[in-house]
């Protein structure tokens, strides 16, 4: 698969990541220890050199399982993790002080296995704590050689600047897709003015993108998706239209409608990373192959069209994880 640099920081990873969140974490049932470790190391076979994690998922256990399954190829690999909730867990609200900062990079250092952790990202703005205490903490960890790089994840472009100022963010995490296109409005323009890659979560829509989902798909108490606007009946019945068209394009281009849609992020700029997640070997090498598509200006064209006649109903996140994000 062909490296991407994550704007000016030098970090180079696979074009696409993944996302491993959802093999033990968030979307129902995860997948055993055995083969969780067998998918992972099925990506790093399949190119994938970049994986991203966080105490928080689980808690803990994700990153437990990261590290177990990379740690024999840990030197040609990029793990990235998060910190910024108290106790890791989402649920208690946020924690990015300085002192919990640098427990939770120890910590996952030793969940992960490893001396070094590629990429620690703030998971979430914490209001009660200066960014600039943030960006300094962790710009300490880099000094001492346990962290690499620093990155933000669901930033606004005021914390964005005042951290850069300090540490150079080398790269800004958010939710980026066919269906949430906030991020091009300010905060894609400012990370290609300062020279920061971006990495796309969610970048399939928690899975709707792909047409397995619609308005008679049912969802566990265990399922975030249970829980967000976006997937609620109602939603997923108007926002069909948009899966239709990635249909008819992905047809045309003898692809699948998750290709079409990883393709057309990968096009969007050359530092943009999508990291799709996933439980299954065989959409792990449906989406690796959006690597290979290539869009011309005519299928972006009619993509954008079609675009402009559709309105995506439905919030992204439930109220209360909602405040977290675009601080």
């Amino acid at each position: 698969m062909q490296q991407r640099t994550l704007g000016h920081s030098g970090l180079k990873v696979s074009a696409l990541g993944f996302g491993c969140m959802g093999l033990n974490f968030a979307y129902g049932p995860g997948l055993g220890k055995r083969d969780a470790i067998a998918l992972l190391r099925d990506a790093f076979e399949n190119g994938v050199t970049f994986f991203d994690t966080a105490e928080a998922y689980g808690p803990f256990t994700n990153e437990e399982l990261v590290g177990e399954a990379l740690a024999p190829i840990r030197d040609q690999v990029v793990i990235a993790t998060k910190f910024g909730f108290k106790d890791g867990n989402a649920a208690t609200g946020v924690d990015s002080r300085p002192e919990r900062i640098r427990t939770v990079a120890e910590a996952s250092l030793k969940r992960l296995k490893t001396d070094r952790i590629d990429l620690l990202y703030q998971h979430r703005v914490d209001p009660n704590v200066p960014m600039e205490d943030v960006a300094g903490t962790v710009k300490e960890l880099i000094a001492e050689g346990k962290v690499k790089h620093f990155g933000l994840s669901e930033a606004g472009v005021a914390s964005i600047r005042r951290a850069h100022a300090v540490q150079p963010v080398a790269a800004l995490q958010s939710e980026y897709s066919l269906w949430w296109r906030e991020p091009e409005d300010d905060v894609l323009p400012t990370c290609e003015e300062l020279g920061i890659g971006f990495v796309s979560f969610s970048p399939l829509g928690k899975g709707f993108l792909t047409g397995t989902i619609d308005a008679a798909t049912t969802f566990g108490k265990d399922d975030f998706r249970s829980i967000v606007p976006r997937f609620s009946a109602e939603a997923r019945k108007a926002n069909q239209s948009l899966v239709d068209l990635l249909g008819h394009i992905a047809s045309s281009k003898q692809a699948t409608p998750a290709q079409i849609a990883l393709a057309w992020l990968l096009d969007r700029k050359p530092w943009i990373v999508p990291i799709p997640g996933t439980t299954k070997l065989h959409r792990l090498e449906e989406n690796v192959g959006a690597a290979d598509i290539t869009l011309d200006g005519n299928d972006l064209r009619q993509i954008e069209e079609a675009l402009s006649h559709v309105t995506v109903q439905g919030d992204r996140y439930p109220a209360h994880l909602a405040a977290l994000t675009g601080k």
